[in-house]
């Protein structure tokens, strides 16, 4: 019996016929050229979010980052106070975003400043790249809402 292949953990480089359809048309190729222009938002990324995430520029931030997946959401029950935990949304989208945060943090940026500063006030490592991913789709969906809107243009 042959091996069973794994699902990538990962995200993987964009299809060519994705890139295609990307390079042929003028609108995402301007959407593209935005996202890119963000610290951390890669190849694969800008692509995945233009294919997976139309709604971006659309939306408030705080829907944003609920479909993106990494907006915390509260596990309350009656008076228990639980964990903020990020779920739901698009979660294929959250392997990118973590990636493009971990890139985001080693530059010398506005992302990199909030995460030391996260991680000075005594917060996890780990939450504070979480805040990070959250940031840069944050910051990706007013960059592209102001693409749409034609009063700031």
């Amino acid at each position: 019996m042959p091996p069973r292949s794994r699902p990538s953990s990962g995200p993987s480089a964009p299809r060519p016929e994705i890139e295609a359809i990307v390079a042929s048309s003028r609108q995402l190729k301007a959407r593209q050229a935005i996202l890119r222009a963000i610290p951390g938002i890669g190849a694969v990324l800008s692509t995945m979010l233009i294919t997976s995430m139309p709604e971006l520029g659309q939306i408030n931030r705080r829907k944003a980052a609920s479909l993106a997946a990494c907006a915390p959401h509260p596990r309350d029950s009656g008076t228990r106070n639980g964990y903020r935990t990020i779920t739901g949304g698009r979660r294929h989208i959250r392997p990118a975003l973590f990636t493009a945060a971990l890139a985001a943090i080693r530059g010398n940026n506005r992302f990199a400043d909030i995460f030391k500063n996260l991680v000075k006030a005594g917060k996890p490592k780990r939450l504070a790249i979480n805040a990070v991913m959250r940031h840069i789709i944050v910051v990706a969906n007013a960059r592209l809402r102001a693409l749409n809107d034609p009063v700031s243009n």
